[in-house]
């Protein structure tokens, strides 16, 4: 791990990914969340002060970063939340089939490096009710500011932390094995067209 990675890229994550338009966008998905719940990217622990804790039993946090994880170490002990915090990727959960009755995944399919294992994992560690919550940015549909998005995306991987720009998020959902039965896009707010096209909502894994 480059010195970059272990000690700029993790505030510079922070500081991007919290950003009004970033956070109005996890307050309208994070509450929803309930029972035993895995946060997938917990990253710096930027949701955590919007979940509705009379819903949550248990909370898990993953996240490949140690840097990262300490920081939400933190947000935890301010928020007066107790969270079980796992240094793993996502495409290896260290949890039992059927575990848990919600996922989040904001902002995180665009950085993990096998995104379909990883969702895999996902629907192998929620209950066969469970739910996968999620807000993401992804592909734009409009042809303009997609080729714009794979010109950059080069360059964007190697300074974001391996964040893709154009990923197909309700793709890869689907072909994971969920059903999406609910989702919103629209570009953000003060944002930049080609990082901004988000995707927002829920789904279920089918039988």
């Amino acid at each position: 791990m480059s010195l970059y990675d272990k000690y700029i890229l993790p505030k510079l994550l922070n500081s991007c990914c919290s950003n009004p338009p970033m956070v109005y966008q996890r307050k309208k998905v994070v509450p929803l969340a309930e029972g035993d719940v895995l946060e997938v990217g917990i990253g710096s622990g930027l949701n955590l002060p919007f979940y509705d804790k009379s819903k949550i039993n248990k909370l898990w946090g993953l996240d490949p970063s140690e840097e990262l994880n300490k920081m939400a170490a933190e947000v935890a002990k301010e928020e007066k939340m107790e969270v079980d915090f796992i240094i793993s990727g996502a495409e290896e959960i260290p949890l039992p089939d059927n575990k848990v009755d919600t996922v989040i995944l904001t902002y995180t399919m665009c950085t993990i490096p096998d995104v379909d294992l990883a969702n895999k994992e996902i629907k192998r560690v929620l209950k066969p009710e469970g739910k996968l919550i999620f807000c993401e940015h992804g592909i734009s549909p409009d042809e303009n500011v997609y080729k714009w998005q794979k010109r950059i995306n080069p360059i964007w991987k190697r300074i974001a932390g391996g964040c893709n720009l154009h990923r197909n998020i309700p793709e890869i959902i689907e072909n994971s094995g969920f059903n999406i039965e609910e989702i919103d896009t629209m570009y953000l707010p003060s944002t930049p067209r080609f990082a901004g096209y988000n995707y927002w909502g829920f789904a279920r894994p089918n039988s």
